[in-house]
Protein backbone atom coordinates (compact mmCIF):
# COMPACT_ATOMS: atom_id res chain seq x y z
CA UNK A 1 0.00 0.00 0.00
CA UNK A 2 1.14 3.29 -0.73
CA UNK A 3 1.95 6.16 2.14
CA UNK A 4 1.00 8.94 0.51
CA UNK A 5 -2.03 9.03 -2.58
CA UNK A 6 -1.50 11.76 -5.09
CA UNK A 7 -4.50 13.24 -7.41
CA UNK A 8 -4.75 15.77 -9.83
CA UNK A 9 -8.04 16.46 -11.47
CA UNK A 10 -9.66 19.98 -12.89
CA UNK A 11 -6.32 21.73 -11.25
CA UNK A 12 -7.17 20.21 -7.87
CA UNK A 13 -4.15 18.46 -6.63
CA UNK A 14 -4.98 16.24 -3.47
CA UNK A 15 -2.15 14.91 -1.15
CA UNK A 16 -3.70 12.25 1.13
CA UNK A 17 -1.33 10.77 3.90
CA UNK A 18 -1.97 7.24 3.50
CA UNK A 19 -0.67 5.64 6.90
CA UNK A 20 -3.82 5.35 8.33
CA UNK A 21 -3.24 2.54 10.92
CA UNK A 22 0.14 4.44 12.04
CA UNK A 23 -2.73 7.94 12.08
CA UNK A 24 -0.67 9.26 9.40
CA UNK A 25 2.45 9.40 11.47
CA UNK A 26 5.42 10.44 9.01
CA UNK A 27 8.19 8.42 8.56
CA UNK A 28 10.83 8.40 6.05
CA UNK A 29 8.85 6.46 3.03
CA UNK A 30 6.17 9.41 3.99
CA UNK A 31 8.26 12.55 4.17
CA UNK A 32 10.55 11.78 1.24
CA UNK A 33 6.96 10.97 -0.95
CA UNK A 34 5.40 13.74 0.18
CA UNK A 35 8.18 16.12 -0.64
CA UNK A 36 8.09 14.44 -4.23
CA UNK A 37 4.40 15.54 -4.73
CA UNK A 38 5.27 19.03 -3.12
CA UNK A 39 7.37 19.13 -5.94
CA UNK A 40 5.34 17.40 -8.87
CA UNK A 41 2.54 20.32 -8.14
CA UNK A 42 5.01 23.37 -8.12
CA UNK A 43 5.98 22.00 -11.39
CA UNK A 44 3.09 21.75 -13.00
CA UNK A 45 0.99 24.24 -14.24
CA UNK A 46 -1.94 22.60 -14.59
CA UNK A 47 -2.35 22.68 -11.03
CA UNK A 48 -3.79 25.61 -9.80
CA UNK A 49 -4.88 24.62 -5.80
CA UNK A 50 -3.33 22.08 -3.44
CA UNK A 51 -5.15 19.90 -0.63
CA UNK A 52 -3.13 17.81 2.16
CA UNK A 53 -5.47 15.96 4.20
CA UNK A 54 -4.87 12.39 6.01
CA UNK A 55 -6.81 8.80 5.13
CA UNK A 56 -8.59 7.73 8.03
CA UNK A 57 -9.64 9.14 11.94
CA UNK A 58 -6.39 11.35 11.36
CA UNK A 59 -4.73 14.38 9.88
CA UNK A 60 -1.00 13.80 10.61
CA UNK A 61 0.28 12.28 14.14
CA UNK A 62 3.49 13.77 13.91
CA UNK A 63 6.87 11.47 13.56
CA UNK A 64 5.90 7.85 13.24
CA UNK A 65 8.24 7.09 17.07
CA UNK A 66 8.86 3.46 16.00
CA UNK A 67 10.82 4.60 13.65
CA UNK A 68 13.21 6.68 15.23
CA UNK A 69 13.53 4.26 18.28
CA UNK A 70 14.49 1.38 16.44
CA UNK A 71 18.15 0.14 15.70
CA UNK A 72 17.71 0.54 12.28
CA UNK A 73 16.51 4.49 13.07
CA UNK A 74 17.75 7.48 11.05
CA UNK A 75 21.02 8.86 12.09
CA UNK A 76 19.22 11.53 14.71
CA UNK A 77 17.03 14.21 15.09
CA UNK A 78 19.52 16.58 13.12
CA UNK A 79 19.35 14.57 10.15
CA UNK A 80 15.52 13.89 10.50
CA UNK A 81 14.43 17.83 10.96
CA UNK A 82 17.10 19.20 7.88
CA UNK A 83 15.88 16.01 5.30
CA UNK A 84 12.61 15.81 6.31
CA UNK A 85 10.46 18.32 7.96
CA UNK A 86 12.53 21.35 6.87
CA UNK A 87 12.09 20.76 3.15
CA UNK A 88 8.64 20.27 3.62
CA UNK A 89 7.85 23.51 5.51
CA UNK A 90 9.99 25.53 2.67
CA UNK A 91 7.74 23.51 -0.09
CA UNK A 92 5.07 24.11 1.19
CA UNK A 93 5.49 28.22 1.85
CA UNK A 94 7.59 28.67 -1.58
CA UNK A 95 5.04 26.52 -3.90
CA UNK A 96 3.01 29.76 -5.88
CA UNK A 97 -0.42 28.03 -5.58
CA UNK A 98 -2.80 28.07 -2.75
CA UNK A 99 -2.32 25.37 -0.59
CA UNK A 100 -5.62 23.78 1.93
CA UNK A 101 -4.91 21.90 4.85
CA UNK A 102 -8.26 19.89 5.62
CA UNK A 103 -7.62 18.59 9.18
CA UNK A 104 -9.97 15.73 9.09
CA UNK A 105 -8.49 14.05 12.52
CA UNK A 106 -6.24 14.26 14.99
CA UNK A 107 -3.43 17.02 13.72
CA UNK A 108 -0.64 16.52 16.44
CA UNK A 109 2.89 17.40 17.23
CA UNK A 110 4.89 17.99 13.56
CA UNK A 111 1.40 16.83 11.75
CA UNK A 112 -0.09 20.36 13.87
CA UNK A 113 2.86 22.20 12.81
CA UNK A 114 2.48 21.07 8.87
CA UNK A 115 -0.95 22.24 8.93
CA UNK A 116 -0.07 25.11 10.13
CA UNK A 117 2.31 26.30 7.53
CA UNK A 118 -0.17 26.20 4.91
CA UNK A 119 -2.17 29.14 3.40
CA UNK A 120 -5.79 28.06 4.41
CA UNK A 121 -6.53 25.54 7.50
CA UNK A 122 -10.07 24.16 7.57
CA UNK A 123 -10.88 21.20 9.80
CA UNK A 124 -13.71 18.34 10.68
CA UNK A 125 -15.54 19.76 14.39
CA UNK A 126 -14.33 16.39 14.97
CA UNK A 127 -10.45 17.13 14.75
CA UNK A 128 -8.13 18.73 17.38
CA UNK A 129 -4.57 20.37 17.36
CA UNK A 130 -2.25 19.28 20.14
CA UNK A 131 1.82 20.28 20.08
CA UNK A 132 2.66 16.95 21.83
CA UNK A 133 6.14 17.66 22.14
CA UNK A 134 6.31 18.90 25.64
CA UNK A 135 4.83 14.94 26.39
CA UNK A 136 7.86 13.50 25.27
CA UNK A 137 10.59 15.98 26.70
CA UNK A 138 11.08 17.44 22.79
CA UNK A 139 10.63 21.09 21.35
CA UNK A 140 7.83 22.20 18.76
CA UNK A 141 9.60 21.82 15.42
CA UNK A 142 8.39 22.21 12.10
CA UNK A 143 7.77 25.68 12.04
CA UNK A 144 5.41 25.72 15.50
CA UNK A 145 7.43 28.23 17.18
CA UNK A 146 7.52 30.44 14.12
CA UNK A 147 3.62 30.32 12.69
CA UNK A 148 1.86 29.34 15.92
CA UNK A 149 2.67 33.17 18.05
CA UNK A 150 2.16 34.41 15.10
CA UNK A 151 -1.65 33.05 14.57
CA UNK A 152 -2.55 33.27 18.08
CA UNK A 153 -0.52 35.11 20.19
CA UNK A 154 3.28 34.54 22.14
CA UNK A 155 1.84 33.28 25.56
CA UNK A 156 -1.06 31.48 24.26
CA UNK A 157 1.32 29.99 22.27
CA UNK A 158 4.12 28.99 24.76
CA UNK A 159 1.37 27.69 27.44
CA UNK A 160 -0.57 25.37 24.99
CA UNK A 161 3.17 24.11 23.78
CA UNK A 162 4.48 23.14 27.54
CA UNK A 163 0.88 22.38 28.65
CA UNK A 164 0.32 20.12 25.63
CA UNK A 165 -3.02 20.87 25.77
CA UNK A 166 -5.78 19.65 23.36
CA UNK A 167 -7.14 22.29 21.05
CA UNK A 168 -10.62 21.51 19.81
CA UNK A 169 -11.54 22.68 16.25
CA UNK A 170 -13.86 24.97 17.76
CA UNK A 171 -11.52 26.86 19.76
CA UNK A 172 -8.92 26.84 16.60
CA UNK A 173 -11.36 29.20 15.07
CA UNK A 174 -12.05 31.16 17.75
CA UNK A 175 -8.26 31.72 18.76
CA UNK A 176 -6.99 32.85 15.22
CA UNK A 177 -5.28 29.17 14.66
CA UNK A 178 -7.58 28.18 11.69
CA UNK A 179 -9.40 29.77 8.85
CA UNK A 180 -12.97 27.32 9.62
CA UNK A 181 -14.39 23.98 10.99
CA UNK A 182 -17.05 21.99 9.22
CA UNK A 183 -19.52 19.74 10.78
CA UNK A 184 -17.62 16.27 9.95
CA UNK A 185 -20.74 15.28 7.71
CA UNK A 186 -20.16 18.27 5.31
CA UNK A 187 -16.54 17.75 5.73
CA UNK A 188 -15.33 16.59 2.67
CA UNK A 189 -18.23 18.62 0.25
CA UNK A 190 -16.80 22.07 2.33
CA UNK A 191 -13.32 20.81 1.31
CA UNK A 192 -13.67 20.53 -2.41
CA UNK A 193 -16.34 23.67 -2.76
CA UNK A 194 -13.29 25.68 -1.29
CA UNK A 195 -10.73 24.00 -3.69
CA UNK A 196 -12.66 24.23 -6.22
CA UNK A 197 -13.34 28.02 -6.06
CA UNK A 198 -9.40 28.43 -5.19
CA UNK A 199 -8.82 26.48 -8.65
CA UNK A 200 -11.37 29.04 -10.83
CA UNK A 201 -9.45 32.30 -9.25
CA UNK A 202 -6.24 34.29 -10.40
CA UNK A 203 -3.12 32.33 -9.59
CA UNK A 204 -0.61 34.30 -10.33
CA UNK A 205 -2.92 36.95 -8.29
CA UNK A 206 -2.82 34.40 -5.26
CA UNK A 207 0.77 33.15 -5.71
CA UNK A 208 2.12 37.03 -5.38
CA UNK A 209 -0.69 37.66 -2.38
CA UNK A 210 0.77 34.26 -0.62
CA UNK A 211 4.53 36.19 -1.13
CA UNK A 212 3.32 39.49 0.40
CA UNK A 213 1.76 37.71 3.65
CA UNK A 214 4.78 35.83 3.99
CA UNK A 215 7.36 38.94 3.55
CA UNK A 216 4.77 40.91 6.09
CA UNK A 217 6.07 38.58 9.00
CA UNK A 218 9.79 39.93 9.02
CA UNK A 219 9.41 43.41 7.02
CA UNK A 220 9.26 46.77 8.14
CA UNK A 221 5.94 48.87 7.21
CA UNK A 222 8.42 51.02 4.31
CA UNK A 223 9.51 47.23 3.45
CA UNK A 224 6.45 46.01 2.98
CA UNK A 225 4.89 48.62 0.76
CA UNK A 226 7.60 47.66 -1.51
CA UNK A 227 6.79 44.49 -1.39
CA UNK A 228 3.29 45.45 -2.34
CA UNK A 229 4.27 48.00 -5.03
CA UNK A 230 6.01 45.32 -6.41
CA UNK A 231 3.56 42.51 -6.12
CA UNK A 232 0.85 44.82 -7.75
CA UNK A 233 2.85 45.64 -10.94
CA UNK A 234 3.65 42.11 -11.23
CA UNK A 235 0.06 41.10 -11.03
CA UNK A 236 -1.16 43.88 -13.50
CA UNK A 237 0.64 42.59 -16.12
CA UNK A 238 -1.07 38.86 -15.79
CA UNK A 239 -3.44 37.90 -18.58
CA UNK A 240 -5.87 37.43 -15.37
CA UNK A 241 -5.88 40.58 -14.50
CA UNK A 242 -7.01 41.57 -18.00
CA UNK A 243 -9.90 39.78 -18.10
CA UNK A 244 -10.73 40.07 -14.60
CA UNK A 245 -11.11 43.76 -15.59
CA UNK A 246 -12.58 43.20 -18.73
CA UNK A 247 -15.15 40.99 -17.12
CA UNK A 248 -15.73 43.80 -14.46
CA UNK A 249 -17.00 46.60 -17.42
CA UNK A 250 -18.88 44.03 -19.29
CA UNK A 251 -20.67 42.95 -16.22
CA UNK A 252 -19.61 39.26 -16.04
CA UNK A 253 -17.91 36.71 -14.63
CA UNK A 254 -14.57 36.18 -15.12
CA UNK A 255 -12.93 33.42 -16.81
CA UNK A 256 -9.41 33.09 -14.97
CA UNK A 257 -6.73 30.68 -16.42
CA UNK A 258 -4.24 31.24 -14.04
CA UNK A 259 -1.94 33.25 -15.95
Amino acid sequence: MSVLLFEKNDGIARITLNRPKAYNSVNKELAHAFQSALDECAADESVRVVIITGEGKAFCAGQDLVEVTTPEAMPGFKALLEEHYAPIIMKIRQLEKPVVAAVNGVAAGAGANIALACDIVVASDKANFIQAFSGIGLVPDSAGTYFLPRLIGFQRAVAISMLGDKVSAAEAVQMGMIYKAFPAEEFLDKVDALANKLSKMPTKGLALTKQAFSSSLNNTLEAQLEVEKDAQIAASETEDYTEGVQAFIEKRKPIFKGK
